[in-house]
């Protein structure tokens, strides 16, 4: 079923609706394109695995709600997903996904996954689908002021430009060299990004532009979930260390559990403003909270998690 089109669908020529189907996003293609074992049983590939040597949570959200998704009739759309992490991913091994259809009802229904590997869950998640129920009873927050990505520098030239400066620390230096070897399928540009000078000052918050490598289209609105689940848990967590990473380095970060709300059709290969802050941290969890807003100022999801972190304090801030 085609996505309902709205005002940002029509910024298609910056936003690469000319672009053909070579170019086919490799979220679709690969990551989110799961192997029908069975009835409700799926096994899903892996494409880019963190340095931490297990599986991105992203990829485990976004291939969990491709396979509900798969369950449901056309005419229903996610509106809401919750889920635990439970087990570290093995990337040496492929997951199962077995859907379990939990109640299928007029307006709503719900769905169970649960995400399988070497025997044992490391993930558990249910989502909820709506029938389009339109109402006259409507609001949401304003969309933060940003400069459009067009103005901002991109993720690669960013991490260049910090890694030229002479005064950038070693600890930062490995970081950010690791940071740039990764083959990551979204696009990302940081909205103020900090100078070398302020990464001892800052608030847990950030906003950046995202959207996925490639081309999706149109397509089913569902996909489009699917992608914005994968990219939503890139940088979600770290957000919650920003004030600290001056005098702690992360032995340990790691998400707990995942909710997203879904408000409006949007496109995820179109640059969306992923807006990031951390009302809290403490006991060895942190928690975090974001907003993907379209480029017309619509609020399209809203995010939630926490996160187990273990930190050291850093040995030196001394230049190597």
């Amino acid at each position: 079923m085609s996505s309902p089109k709205s005002p940002e669908d029509q910024q298609s020529g910056e936003d690469r609706g000319d672009l053909s189907g070579d170019l086919r996003s490799v979220l679709v293609t690969s990551v989110l394109n799961l192997e029908l074992l069975d009835q409700d049983l799926f096994r899903g590939r892996h494409y880019w695995v963190p340095t931490t040597q297990r599986l991105f949570g992203g990829q485990i959200v976004g291939q969990a709600l491709v396979a509900a998704a798969k369950s449901v009739s056309e005419d229903v759309h996610v509106h809401s997903l919750h889920c635990y992490f439970v087990r570290a991913g093995d990337p040496k091994v492929p997951v199962l996904y077995q859907v379990e259809r939990t109640r299928t009802g007029a307006s709503f229904s719900v769905r169970s996954v649960k995400a399988i590997q070497h025997g044992q869950p490391i993930f558990i998640f249910q989502a909820s689908f709506q029938q389009t129920q339109p109402s006259p009873v409507m609001h949401q927050f304003s969309m933060p002021a940003a400069p459009p990505p067009e103005e901002l520098l991109d993720h690669d030239t960013l991490i260049d430009k910090y890694l030229s400066d002479p005064d950038l620390k070693e600890k930062y230096r490995v970081g950010l060299n690791r940071i740039a070897a990764q083959d990551v399928p979204i696009e990302v540009k940081l909205v103020n990004p900090p100078t070398v000078g302020q990464l001892q000052r800052m608030e847990p918050k950030q906003m950046f532009w995202v959207r996925a490598r490639g081309y999706i289209g149109e397509g089913d609105i569902k996909m489009h979930c699917c992608v914005a689940a994968y990219i939503s848990d890139y940088a979600f967590l770290g957000t919650a260390m920003l004030p600290h990473h001056w005098k702690y380095e992360v032995k340990f970060m790691a998400s707990l559990d995942h909710s997203m709300w879904f408000h409006a059709p949007f496109r995820a290969d179109h640059w969306m403003l992923y807006e990031c802050d951390s009302p809290w941290t403490g006991g060895s969890r942190g928690m975090v909270q974001g907003r993907l807003w379209r480029r017309d100022g619509v609020l399209a999801v809203s995010c939630a998690q926490e996160g187990v972190i273990r930190v050291k304090p850093c040995i030196s801030d001394s230049k190597l």
